[in-house]
């Protein structure tokens, strides 16, 4: 049971941000949600890798021979530099709506009526 916990954090991460994303109106709380996904992506990612008493794959003369799988890590690495750059990318739309239309509310956004 004990090993399932990151699990159950991973889904209860994405659950939280998909949540967010669905049922909030704000362009800012949509956001996070995203961000909140992707770090819950990133959390799996990482739990897929995990190895019990095993040491870093730089290290290659581990006295135990169990190495962390590296190919997880790597992903992770790259999945945090795409998600800065999406999420200064998301930022600076919610920024430009912001500006055009005087509002944050997806509601009020709806066509035509200016």
């Amino acid at each position: 049971m004990i090993a399932n916990i990151p699990f159950l954090a991973v889904m209860a991460m994405i659950i939280i941000g998909l949540a967010t994303v669905v049922f909030k109106r704000n362009l800012i709380k949509m956001v996070i949600g995203v961000s909140i996904i992707e770090s819950g992506v990133n959390l799996f990612l990482i739990t897929l890798g995990y190895r019990e008493h095993s040491v870093a794959p730089i290290y290659t003369a581990s006295p135990g021979g169990i190495m962390s799988y590296p190919v997880p890590q790597a992903l992770t690495l790259t999945s945090i530099v795409i998600g800065v750059a999406v999420l200064a990318l998301m930022l600076s739309l919610v920024i430009y709506i912001y500006r055009h239309y005087k509002t944050l509310d997806i509601r009020k956004l709806g066509g035509g009526e200016e």
